[in-house]
């Protein structure tokens, strides 16, 4: 008796501490977000429509970085959610359960193989192709997508068919006795009754991409690359320019804009977050 109640302690004091530490380093990165924040910090000395539309090359602003972000999830989105999502539901509908098994396990191992290797992967994927079929191969925003759908892709097979197997059992028979096809269920009856837990792998994915360094470091991230040209070009992206800016500090200048573009990523994440929040409880009060 004795021993759980140091336990419940123990685990209480662990986490008030690390929920502790969040908030101050969250409230830390506020404080001087905030203090960055202005036009300078997104377009620097250049005029708006210049900046927006590539016209005029901004070298100290966020924009080019926020632009090269949100291209650079989007694609890796494209890449991976239709796999993921067709992946978890043949697993959770379709496989057997030898097969699943492994499956998912082999997921897990995945789920858990560190960013860096990735970036490696996707940079040995390079020499391989420019040793061998195109000599013309280089880093890009491309294979930083493809490497980043990879790195995600676990994320959104295990949710999609934890979801799936959320679905009532009654939904499923329901289809079957309504004579619909296997297609017709998963289209009409079990994605829209497991959106919820789908978006919830979403929400995760955009996240991981918006965040990752250590992939976008080796596969076609530099510094002053400018707005994203192409699915083969370089690219900036928010992630790394705090990386730039905090590692090649020239003063407290560089230092501040690593803080604003900290929380402007924060902001980035947040509201995505809640825009999809909000869709879903739409479409729950439409149903």
């Amino acid at each position: 008796m004795r021993q759980d109640k140091v336990f419940i302690i123990f685990s209480w004091v662990t986490a008030l501490f690390l929920l502790g530490l969040m908030t101050f380093v969250f409230g830390y990165t506020v404080y001087h977000g905030t203090q960055s924040m202005g036009y300078a910090l997104f377009f620097d000395d250049v005029s708006f429509w210049p900046a927006v539309t590539g016209a005029g090359r901004v070298w100290e602003g966020i924009w080019p970085a926020i632009c090269g972000t949100l291209s650079l999830v989007f694609t890796a989105m494209v890449i991976a959610f239709p796999l993921g999502l067709a992946t978890g539901i043949y697993l959770a509908l379709f496989a057997k359960r030898a097969y699943r098994r492994v499956a998912l396990s082999l997921i897990d191992l995945l789920a858990g193989v560190p960013s860096v290797i990735v970036g490696l992967f996707g940079f040995a994927l390079l020499l391989f192709l420019r040793e061998s079929f195109f000599p013309q191969a280089s880093t890009s925003l491309g294979l930083a997508a493809g490497c980043l759908a990879i790195l995600v892709l676990p994320y959104l097979i295990k949710l999609t068919c934890s979801a799936i197997d959320g679905v009532p059992t009654s939904l499923k028979v329901c289809g079957e006795a309504l004579g619909m096809t296997p297609w017709q269920q998963v289209w009409h009856l079990l994605v829209p009754a497991a959106k919820e837990g789908i978006l919830e792998g979403v929400i995760l994915s955009f996240g991981r991409c918006a965040e990752d360094t250590a992939v976008i470091l080796f596969t076609g991230v530099v510094a002053n690359a400018g707005l994203p040209y192409g699915f083969l070009g370089k690219f900036e992206a928010l992630p790394f320019y705090i990386f730039y800016h905090t590692t090649e500090s020239q003063g407290s200048s560089d230092i501040a804009l690593a803080f604003g573009a900290a929380l402007v990523l924060i902001m980035i994440t947040f509201v995505a977050a809640i825009a999809a929040r909000r869709l879903t409880v739409r479409r729950h009060h439409a149903r």
